[in-house]
């Protein structure tokens, strides 16, 4: 299992990665932060970033939260 922090923009005009530290991240997604939908997408990006399925990417804490901690079972 691996750990990573993300500090999520929802709503935002683009979307962008970028990659602060081994196990930190910044994302910005279009998906506004209703229904679950920026989460979805967060997911989907972490997963193609590190080529896992999507279901092997969950998010840990922090799912009402800007900043998350996601877990990847590798």
């Amino acid at each position: 299992m691996k750990y990573i922090h993300v500090k999520v923009t929802a709503g935002a005009s683009k979307e962008s990665l970028k990659q602060k530290s081994d196990d930190h991240f910044e994302i910005s997604v279009k998906e506004k932060a209703e229904r679950n939908q920026a989460n979805v997408r967060v997911l989907s990006l972490v997963a193609l970033l590190f080529k896992v399925p999507k279901n092997k990417v969950r998010i840990v804490n922090g799912h009402r939260n800007p900043s998350k901690l996601l877990v990847l079972d590798i």
